[in-house]
């Protein structure tokens, strides 16, 4: 099946996305550059897509031209930091106008993810970038000797709608991975079985964390595994614990967003190299927050985009035992993955990020909603428009299929977005 699965891989990857192979060697190559040589590299990719968005996009364009800075006329580094970060909000509300035309790219996929208030972003990847960013996830699974058509098991979100879970199976099938969103024990354990085979592990880290501390004790065979590796919630150092007498890997690190891409990728010595060719990082002064441009964006330019997230830089004196001299990310500091806590089982905080998702689709409706966790079994979401009937039955219905076992309180007009820090959707006041 292996040679079959390889197969089918190739001749799917040729077809969606035909330059990522050239992206990945690309990649191979450029993480033996020298410091300055990344550097080098880095700064001059940063330069044309300045150049590129200040032609292209409306938004850049007339950003750029409000603080004096043409990337063609006066490029620098000074000059660049000139420019005035890009939040969330910009990339929502100024979407159309940050977008350059879709007659400059011969294939685009659309994308989606949430914001930090429950509100959606859509945007438009061209296949190049696309392409990029899936390579950039090759190259770290290579560093383990992992390959992206070995068998993984995923745990990511779902759709609740039939024919997009079809297409999602579809999807896993012919990248060799199966998939698993929630922390049910019945499900988890149905896993037992099909684990031996696993090479891969991916997807939240709490839920890895979880998976772990149920087989604890079994004789279940890990032989096979390369790679286990978490994303988009913060890996704790106890999950670290269970996760290598278990696995017998620690979990690495991936870190990244849908809109910047790929930001760094932990390697076996255990440091996040920050990704040279994808990205440019800055750090703000004021509060520690990671500055990201993304530097293979070509059709929607996220320049100077204040993630949210804050981090800890390794000095630019640091080399890292592995011999790739990129620069390192220490630790991010603010990105925090908690659990909603049912009465009898818990459940990814990014539950509420597909429950909102779907009735944004489903039912075009926008609802700005932060949850809010102070009771096991309880949850409130606050919710800035008057809540109406017809409004709580649409959150209920949706919330009733992924929730089993929680009651939900709906709260109107909390003007939660002027809390201080980063704007989360979920916040546990739980001291657990």
């Amino acid at each position: 099946m292996s040679r079959f699965h390889k197969w089918l891989f190739f001749r799917g990857a040729k077809r969606r996305n035909p330059s990522i192979f050239n992206h990945y060697e690309d990649l191979k190559r450029t993480e033996n550059l020298s410091f300055e040589e990344l550097k080098l590299l880095n700064e001059n990719r940063l330069k044309e897509i300045c150049k590129f968005a200040f032609k292209h996009s409306l938004f850049y364009k007339e950003r750029f031209k409000n603080v004096g800075f043409d990337p063609d006329e006066n490029w620098s580094i000074e000059e660049f930091k000139k420019i005035p970060f890009t939040q969330k909000s910009d990339l929502i509300r100024q979407n159309e106008e940050i977008h350059t035309p879709k007659e400059l790219f011969k294939k685009r996929f659309f994308v989606e993810t949430s914001g930090t208030s429950g509100e959606i972003l859509t945007f438009f990847r061209d296949e190049s970038w696309d392409s990029f960013n899936r390579a950039a996830i090759w190259r770290g699974y290579s560093w383990f000797g992992a390959n992206p058509w070995d068998r993984k098991l995923y745990f990511w979100g779902y759709n609740s709608d039939f024919f997009k879970r079809l297409k999602l199976s579809m999807m896993d099938f012919t990248v060799n991975r199966f998939r698993l969103f929630d922390y049910e024990s019945k499900k988890l354990k149905r896993l037992e079985s099909k684990l031996g085979k696993v090479k891969i592990i991916e997807g939240y880290s709490s839920m890895i964390y979880e998976l772990a501390l149920l087989m604890e004790g079994k004789e279940v065979n890990f032989n096979q595994l390369k790679l286990v590796k978490g994303t988009s919630e913060k890996v704790f150092p106890h999950y670290q614990e269970i996760a290598k007498k278990v696995y017998g890997h620690k979990i690495v690190n991936e870190y990244g967003s849908t809109e910047s891409g790929i930001i760094a990728f932990e390697c076996p010595d255990g440091n996040m190299h920050i990704n040279m060719e994808g990205v440019y990082v800055e750090q703000d002064p004021d509060d520690l927050g990671i500055v990201v441009t993304n530097l293979q964006s070509f059709s929607f330019p996220s320049i100077r985009y204040k993630l949210g997230d804050q981090i800890q830089l390794a000095p630019d004196s640091f080399r890292c035992s592995c011999g790739m001299q990129g620069p390192i990310i220490v630790e991010v500091t603010g990105r925090i993955g908690k659990k909603i806590l049912g009465k009898h089982q818990s459940y990814p905080s990014l539950t509420l990020y597909y429950i909102f998702k779907n009735i944004y689709f489903n039912s075009q409706r926008k609802i700005d909603f932060q949850a809010h966790q102070f009771e096991k079994g309880k949850l409130e979401i606050w919710i800035k428009e008057p809540i109406t009937e017809d409004l709580t039955n649409l959150i209920l219905k949706e919330s009733k299929k992924y929730f089993s076992d929680i009651d939900i309180l709906l709260l109107e007009n909390h003007d939660f977005r002027q809390q201080s820090g980063k704007l989360r959707d979920f916040i546990s006041h739980l001291p657990f």
